[in-house]
């Protein structure tokens, strides 16, 4: 009886093996495309250090157009290295140049930063830095055109032929 019950165990064995490798070469053919990607060494991407000053000088990253920082589209100005420092690191340069505020309305949305976003004491740099948001992104004077003056108009009567 023992001699039948090898046997037996046997074939089981071979039967799992041949059934494992079935499975195998089936999820290969299925998915070999993606798990040969998953696997494949990605490349690392080099991080280049940013250089305060340069002024635009040959980098892409620091290359400056009409006044405009190309990278952010923040106006290069001075403290300009202040707020890309402190201010990009958390929200992108769009929510600074959407904005427009005095001193004083900057320096209150910096409290608000600190109180309800964690955004760390900026020390010496908070002055800087709301010079030159008051400086560069102050409130404009733009909008509807005045209303027109009716009663100074000189009215005519155009006369058609």
């Amino acid at each position: 009886m023992r001699p039948a019950y090898d046997t037996l165990r046997a074939m089981l064995t071979t039967i799992n093996f041949v059934a494992g490798v079935l499975f195998c070469c089936l999820f290969w053919l299925l998915a070999g495309d993606a798990v040969t990607e998953m696997l494949r060494p990605r490349p690392v991407m080099e991080q280049k250090a940013y250089r305060p000053g340069t002024g635009g000088g040959g980098e892409p990253e620091e290359k400056v157009t009409n006044g405009i920082h190309d990278a952010t589209g923040l106006i290069f100005a001075e403290g300009f290295e202040a707020v890309r420092g402190n201010c990009t690191a958390c929200h992108s340069a769009k929510l600074i140049t959407q904005n427009r505020a005095t001193a004083a309305g900057w320096t209150e949305i910096i409290r608000w930063m600190q109180a309800t976003q964690n955004l760390h004491d900026l020390g010496e740099n908070e002055e800087i830095i709301v010079k030159y948001l008051a400086t560069n992104y102050a409130p404009e004077d733009v909008g509807r055109r005045a209303g027109l003056d009716v009663e100074s108009i000189e009215w005519y009567l155009l006369e058609l032929e």
